[in-house]
Protein backbone atom coordinates (compact mmCIF):
# COMPACT_ATOMS: atom_id res chain seq x y z
CA UNK A 1 0.00 0.00 0.00
CA UNK A 2 1.03 3.48 -1.00
CA UNK A 3 2.58 5.71 2.04
CA UNK A 4 0.31 8.87 2.20
CA UNK A 5 1.55 12.10 1.09
CA UNK A 6 0.71 15.22 2.34
CA UNK A 7 1.70 18.73 1.66
CA UNK A 8 3.13 22.05 3.70
CA UNK A 9 0.46 24.82 2.67
CA UNK A 10 2.05 28.61 2.11
CA UNK A 11 3.21 30.28 5.15
CA UNK A 12 5.97 31.95 4.01
CA UNK A 13 6.26 35.60 3.46
CA UNK A 14 6.50 35.61 -0.03
CA UNK A 15 3.05 34.47 -0.33
CA UNK A 16 -0.24 36.17 0.08
CA UNK A 17 -2.02 34.51 2.98
CA UNK A 18 -5.42 35.11 1.79
CA UNK A 19 -5.67 34.41 -2.00
CA UNK A 20 -2.87 31.44 -1.84
CA UNK A 21 -3.62 29.15 0.65
CA UNK A 22 -7.19 28.78 -0.58
CA UNK A 23 -5.36 28.26 -4.19
CA UNK A 24 -2.68 26.25 -3.29
CA UNK A 25 -5.49 23.87 -0.61
CA UNK A 26 -7.35 23.26 -3.55
CA UNK A 27 -4.96 22.27 -6.12
CA UNK A 28 -3.15 19.74 -3.98
CA UNK A 29 -6.50 18.39 -2.77
CA UNK A 30 -6.95 18.34 -6.63
CA UNK A 31 -3.72 16.77 -7.53
CA UNK A 32 -3.90 13.77 -4.95
CA UNK A 33 -2.64 14.69 -1.71
CA UNK A 34 -4.31 13.31 1.27
CA UNK A 35 -3.74 15.85 4.03
CA UNK A 36 -2.65 19.90 4.20
CA UNK A 37 -0.18 20.55 7.06
CA UNK A 38 1.18 23.81 9.06
CA UNK A 39 4.55 24.17 11.29
CA UNK A 40 4.54 27.31 13.92
CA UNK A 41 7.36 30.04 14.19
CA UNK A 42 6.23 33.16 15.83
CA UNK A 43 9.02 35.35 15.23
CA UNK A 44 12.42 35.98 14.45
CA UNK A 45 14.83 37.56 16.79
CA UNK A 46 17.32 40.27 15.26
CA UNK A 47 19.86 39.55 16.37
CA UNK A 48 19.31 36.25 17.64
CA UNK A 49 20.90 35.42 20.28
CA UNK A 50 20.52 31.49 20.10
CA UNK A 51 21.20 28.89 17.24
CA UNK A 52 18.62 27.19 15.13
CA UNK A 53 17.26 24.68 17.33
CA UNK A 54 19.42 25.87 20.28
CA UNK A 55 22.58 25.22 18.30
CA UNK A 56 25.49 27.27 19.20
CA UNK A 57 26.01 29.29 15.97
CA UNK A 58 23.71 27.66 13.75
CA UNK A 59 21.29 30.87 11.91
CA UNK A 60 18.12 30.89 11.91
CA UNK A 61 16.95 30.05 8.37
CA UNK A 62 15.95 33.41 6.25
CA UNK A 63 11.90 32.14 5.63
CA UNK A 64 11.72 31.87 9.33
CA UNK A 65 10.71 35.77 8.92
CA UNK A 66 6.72 36.65 9.37
CA UNK A 67 5.36 32.96 8.99
CA UNK A 68 1.56 33.36 9.30
CA UNK A 69 -0.04 31.86 11.87
CA UNK A 70 -0.81 28.40 11.73
CA UNK A 71 -4.62 27.77 12.91
CA UNK A 72 -5.46 30.70 10.87
CA UNK A 73 -3.78 29.50 7.43
CA UNK A 74 -5.55 25.98 8.15
CA UNK A 75 -8.77 27.86 8.52
CA UNK A 76 -8.03 29.27 4.88
CA UNK A 77 -7.50 26.02 3.95
CA UNK A 78 -10.76 23.84 5.58
CA UNK A 79 -12.89 26.29 3.46
CA UNK A 80 -12.27 25.31 0.45
CA UNK A 81 -11.60 21.84 0.79
CA UNK A 82 -13.58 18.65 1.29
CA UNK A 83 -11.74 15.34 2.16
CA UNK A 84 -8.04 16.80 2.63
CA UNK A 85 -7.04 16.34 6.74
CA UNK A 86 -5.85 19.18 8.40
CA UNK A 87 -2.83 18.99 10.32
CA UNK A 88 -0.22 20.67 12.52
CA UNK A 89 3.78 19.54 12.60
CA UNK A 90 3.91 20.99 15.18
CA UNK A 91 2.35 23.06 16.96
CA UNK A 92 4.62 24.90 19.67
CA UNK A 93 1.77 23.67 22.20
CA UNK A 94 3.34 25.76 25.38
CA UNK A 95 2.68 28.73 23.30
CA UNK A 96 -0.60 28.70 23.64
CA UNK A 97 -3.25 29.01 26.51
CA UNK A 98 -4.36 25.33 26.65
CA UNK A 99 -8.13 25.98 27.00
CA UNK A 100 -8.18 28.30 24.36
CA UNK A 101 -5.95 25.62 21.74
CA UNK A 102 -8.23 22.80 23.15
CA UNK A 103 -11.44 24.91 22.07
CA UNK A 104 -9.93 26.25 18.93
CA UNK A 105 -9.21 22.91 17.89
CA UNK A 106 -12.33 21.61 18.56
CA UNK A 107 -14.26 24.24 16.22
CA UNK A 108 -12.19 23.50 13.38
CA UNK A 109 -12.67 19.64 13.58
CA UNK A 110 -16.40 20.33 14.17
CA UNK A 111 -16.14 23.01 11.38
CA UNK A 112 -14.31 20.77 8.72
CA UNK A 113 -16.33 17.76 9.33
CA UNK A 114 -13.30 15.70 11.23
CA UNK A 115 -10.47 16.29 9.48
CA UNK A 116 -7.98 17.84 12.05
CA UNK A 117 -4.89 16.35 13.33
CA UNK A 118 -3.04 17.97 16.22
CA UNK A 119 0.49 17.87 16.40
CA UNK A 120 2.32 19.01 19.16
CA UNK A 121 6.25 19.94 20.44
CA UNK A 122 7.76 21.95 23.36
CA UNK A 123 9.64 23.77 21.01
CA UNK A 124 13.22 25.18 21.63
CA UNK A 125 13.54 28.76 21.46
CA UNK A 126 13.63 31.01 24.24
CA UNK A 127 12.64 34.15 22.50
CA UNK A 128 8.89 32.77 21.73
CA UNK A 129 8.88 31.49 25.43
CA UNK A 130 9.60 35.06 26.53
CA UNK A 131 7.10 36.72 24.43
CA UNK A 132 4.25 34.27 24.35
CA UNK A 133 4.18 31.16 26.92
CA UNK A 134 2.63 31.54 30.72
CA UNK A 135 5.09 29.39 31.50
CA UNK A 136 9.11 29.31 31.73
CA UNK A 137 10.96 27.35 28.96
CA UNK A 138 12.98 25.51 31.68
CA UNK A 139 9.07 23.69 32.67
CA UNK A 140 8.06 23.09 28.88
CA UNK A 141 7.29 19.30 29.60
CA UNK A 142 5.08 20.17 32.11
CA UNK A 143 3.17 22.38 29.76
CA UNK A 144 2.80 20.11 27.44
CA UNK A 145 1.85 17.58 29.62
CA UNK A 146 -1.38 19.86 30.37
CA UNK A 147 -2.06 20.62 26.83
CA UNK A 148 -2.69 17.43 26.69
CA UNK A 149 -4.61 16.49 29.57
CA UNK A 150 -6.92 19.90 28.47
CA UNK A 151 -7.10 19.02 25.19
CA UNK A 152 -8.65 15.43 25.90
CA UNK A 153 -10.98 16.77 29.04
CA UNK A 154 -12.27 19.55 26.81
CA UNK A 155 -13.05 17.10 23.46
CA UNK A 156 -14.68 14.62 25.75
CA UNK A 157 -18.06 14.20 27.38
CA UNK A 158 -19.79 17.08 29.18
CA UNK A 159 -19.34 18.58 31.77
CA UNK A 160 -15.75 19.49 32.11
CA UNK A 161 -13.58 19.65 34.82
CA UNK A 162 -9.90 20.60 34.85
CA UNK A 163 -7.76 21.22 38.01
CA UNK A 164 -4.02 22.04 36.90
CA UNK A 165 -1.34 24.55 37.33
CA UNK A 166 -2.83 27.33 34.91
CA UNK A 167 -5.91 26.06 33.43
CA UNK A 168 -9.18 25.24 35.71
CA UNK A 169 -12.18 24.57 34.51
CA UNK A 170 -14.91 24.26 37.03
CA UNK A 171 -17.65 21.62 35.87
CA UNK A 172 -18.58 23.13 32.82
CA UNK A 173 -20.28 22.71 28.84
CA UNK A 174 -18.16 23.63 26.73
CA UNK A 175 -18.07 22.87 23.22
CA UNK A 176 -18.72 23.01 20.40
CA UNK A 177 -17.39 19.27 20.39
CA UNK A 178 -14.88 17.42 17.58
CA UNK A 179 -16.68 15.51 15.08
CA UNK A 180 -14.59 12.91 15.80
CA UNK A 181 -12.12 11.96 18.33
CA UNK A 182 -9.05 14.48 17.08
CA UNK A 183 -5.70 12.31 16.62
CA UNK A 184 -2.82 13.64 18.59
CA UNK A 185 0.57 13.13 17.21
CA UNK A 186 3.66 14.35 18.86
CA UNK A 187 7.56 15.20 18.30
CA UNK A 188 9.45 13.55 20.05
CA UNK A 189 13.47 12.44 20.31
CA UNK A 190 14.42 12.03 24.09
CA UNK A 191 13.51 9.43 25.72
CA UNK A 192 11.24 11.53 27.99
CA UNK A 193 9.53 12.41 25.26
CA UNK A 194 9.48 9.63 23.61
CA UNK A 195 7.66 8.40 27.05
CA UNK A 196 4.99 11.06 26.94
CA UNK A 197 4.10 10.18 23.22
CA UNK A 198 4.21 6.35 24.20
CA UNK A 199 1.95 7.32 27.34
CA UNK A 200 -0.41 9.70 26.07
CA UNK A 201 -0.34 10.49 22.18
CA UNK A 202 -1.66 8.34 19.12
CA UNK A 203 1.35 9.00 16.68
CA UNK A 204 4.91 10.45 16.62
CA UNK A 205 6.36 13.40 14.29
CA UNK A 206 9.31 13.19 13.22
CA UNK A 207 11.93 15.11 10.69
CA UNK A 208 13.48 13.51 7.55
CA UNK A 209 17.22 14.13 8.97
CA UNK A 210 18.54 10.91 7.10
CA UNK A 211 17.05 7.21 6.82
CA UNK A 212 20.07 6.07 9.81
CA UNK A 213 18.63 8.52 12.01
CA UNK A 214 15.08 7.80 11.53
CA UNK A 215 15.16 4.13 12.04
CA UNK A 216 17.43 4.53 14.94
CA UNK A 217 14.53 7.01 16.37
CA UNK A 218 11.79 4.14 15.54
CA UNK A 219 13.81 1.54 17.11
CA UNK A 220 13.65 3.31 20.07
CA UNK A 221 9.96 4.19 20.24
CA UNK A 222 8.59 0.59 19.47
CA UNK A 223 11.32 -0.45 22.11
CA UNK A 224 9.69 2.07 25.03
CA UNK A 225 6.82 1.39 23.63
CA UNK A 226 6.81 -2.60 24.47
CA UNK A 227 8.86 -2.08 28.33
CA UNK A 228 5.61 -0.12 28.83
CA UNK A 229 3.17 -2.46 27.71
CA UNK A 230 2.00 -0.21 24.95
CA UNK A 231 -0.12 -2.39 22.39
CA UNK A 232 -2.00 -0.04 19.96
CA UNK A 233 -0.03 0.77 16.93
CA UNK A 234 1.96 4.28 16.91
CA UNK A 235 1.20 6.27 13.44
CA UNK A 236 4.33 7.90 12.22
CA UNK A 237 3.80 11.04 9.88
CA UNK A 238 6.99 12.00 8.55
CA UNK A 239 7.85 15.86 7.86
CA UNK A 240 9.89 15.99 4.97
CA UNK A 241 11.75 19.38 4.64
CA UNK A 242 12.45 19.80 0.74
CA UNK A 243 14.29 22.59 -0.94
CA UNK A 244 13.67 22.75 -4.92
CA UNK A 245 16.17 23.55 -7.68
CA UNK A 246 15.48 23.70 -11.12
CA UNK A 247 18.72 21.86 -11.82
CA UNK A 248 19.80 19.26 -10.27
CA UNK A 249 22.63 19.28 -8.11
CA UNK A 250 25.72 17.55 -9.34
CA UNK A 251 28.57 15.93 -7.04
CA UNK A 252 28.54 14.09 -4.01
CA UNK A 253 28.01 16.93 -1.20
CA UNK A 254 23.98 16.87 -2.07
CA UNK A 255 21.89 17.33 0.71
CA UNK A 256 19.09 15.06 1.29
CA UNK A 257 15.69 16.20 -0.13
CA UNK A 258 17.78 19.04 -1.82
CA UNK A 259 17.81 19.31 -5.79
CA UNK A 260 15.67 19.08 -8.37
CA UNK A 261 12.23 17.04 -8.32
CA UNK A 262 13.51 13.81 -9.59
CA UNK A 263 16.29 13.65 -7.09
CA UNK A 264 13.29 15.04 -3.64
CA UNK A 265 11.49 12.18 -4.88
CA UNK A 266 14.41 9.95 -5.04
CA UNK A 267 14.97 10.86 -1.25
CA UNK A 268 11.43 10.13 -0.43
CA UNK A 269 11.43 6.85 -1.61
CA UNK A 270 14.49 6.13 0.54
CA UNK A 271 12.05 7.92 3.56
CA UNK A 272 9.04 5.72 2.14
CA UNK A 273 10.90 2.53 2.26
CA UNK A 274 11.44 2.77 5.97
CA UNK A 275 8.06 1.98 6.55
CA UNK A 276 5.89 5.66 7.53
CA UNK A 277 2.27 5.87 7.58
CA UNK A 278 2.41 9.32 6.04
CA UNK A 279 5.01 12.06 4.42
CA UNK A 280 4.64 15.87 4.72
CA UNK A 281 6.56 17.33 1.63
CA UNK A 282 7.55 20.77 2.50
CA UNK A 283 8.45 22.87 -0.71
CA UNK A 284 7.41 26.05 0.47
CA UNK A 285 10.75 27.97 1.38
CA UNK A 286 12.93 27.84 -1.86
CA UNK A 287 9.82 28.64 -4.06
CA UNK A 288 8.93 32.09 -5.56
CA UNK A 289 4.80 32.19 -5.58
CA UNK A 290 2.22 29.96 -5.24
CA UNK A 291 1.85 28.92 -9.20
CA UNK A 292 5.58 27.51 -8.54
CA UNK A 293 4.32 26.08 -5.77
CA UNK A 294 1.29 24.44 -6.83
CA UNK A 295 3.17 22.83 -9.95
CA UNK A 296 6.10 21.81 -8.43
CA UNK A 297 3.86 19.93 -5.64
CA UNK A 298 1.94 18.34 -8.83
CA UNK A 299 5.29 17.24 -10.25
CA UNK A 300 6.47 15.89 -6.57
CA UNK A 301 2.95 13.88 -6.51
CA UNK A 302 3.16 12.56 -9.86
CA UNK A 303 6.78 11.14 -10.03
CA UNK A 304 6.37 9.83 -6.13
CA UNK A 305 3.28 7.93 -7.03
CA UNK A 306 5.24 6.42 -10.74
CA UNK A 307 7.72 5.42 -8.16
CA UNK A 308 5.94 3.38 -6.29
CA UNK A 309 5.78 5.63 -2.98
Amino acid sequence: MAVRLGLGLPQSRQYDLGRDVPDVARAAEATGYESLWVYERILFPEPARQGLYGIEGRPWPDHYRGVADPLVTLTLAAAVTERARLGTSVLVAPLHLPFQLARTLATLDAASGGRVVAGFGTGWSHDEYAASSVRPFAERGQALDEVIEVCRAVWGPDPVSYDGKVTRIAPAVVGPKPARPIPLLLAAGSRKAMTRLVDHADGWLPVASGVEQLLRQRQQLEDLAAERGRTRPIRTVLRANARHSARAHEGTGRRPLHGSVDQIVEDLAGYAATGPDEIIVDLQSTLRDAGELKDVAAEVYEKARAAGI
